[in-house]
């Protein structure tokens, strides 16, 4: 695969990506759900911190790990270059990488300028540009919106430790970015045979 394709890749999650909180963010207001299935459910809520609503402690937190999510976007679009540039790089690494690469950037874009740019959702519909923004620069949230609670109910009370608790799977709200990061990193995994071979 060229670097042009890869990079028409990653520009293309980026815009549905974006397109898709955007439309969240001032389409609902925080904590609103919209049923699709019974399975599937738009709900949205906004991220402070990584994956699974992981946070950084303390004043400076926001600030370290948005800083670190660009260093590391750095380090992939890197990996993404060099891979295709020493032209022995199979195509399933190089849009493994270039997905990696889109939900990474996608994800910055919400921490670095939705603070900047959004007002608060908290009881209202956000807007777009708002004179009254919720934030600063590097201190946005990340919108996440698809709900997919496939079973929810009581455990079985002979199971150990979670017997007879309330229980929901799959409990995950994530969004486009985060399912290219998924998809690029699962590639890795199943296919890293065909993933890091090395054409002759």
């Amino acid at each position: 695969m060229s670097l042009r394709k890869a990079y028409l890749l990653v520009f293309l999650i980026l815009i549905v990506d974006q397109l898709s909180k955007i439309y969240v963010k001032t389409n609902f207001i925080l904590g609103e759900e919209v049923g699709v299935f019974k399975w599937f459910k738009i709900l949205f809520i906004e991220n402070e911190g990584m994956a699974w609503g992981t946070e950084i402690p303390g004043a400076y937190g926001k600030l370290i790990l948005t800083l670190f999510r660009l260093v590391a976007v750095g380090g992939i679009g890197y990996w993404l270059w060099d891979s295709v540039e020493r032209k022995h790089s199979s195509n399933y690494l190089i849009v493994a990488i270039a997905l990696i690469l889109a939900g990474a950037f996608g994800n910055i874009i919400d921490s670095v300028f939705y603070g900047l740019i959004f007002n608060d959702s908290h009881a209202q519909l956000a807007t777009l540009f708002s004179e009254n923004p919720y934030g600063t620069l590097f201190h946005g949230k990340v919108v996440d919106m698809f709900y997919f609670p496939f079973w929810h109910g009581n455990l079985p009370s002979w199971l150990p430790f979670w017997g007879g608790k309330e229980f929901t799977f799959f409990n995950a709200i994530f969004n486009v970015a985060d399912m290219a990061i998924s998809t690029g990193v699962g590639i890795l995994i199943f296919f890293n045979k065909k993933a890091f071979h090395h054409h002759e």
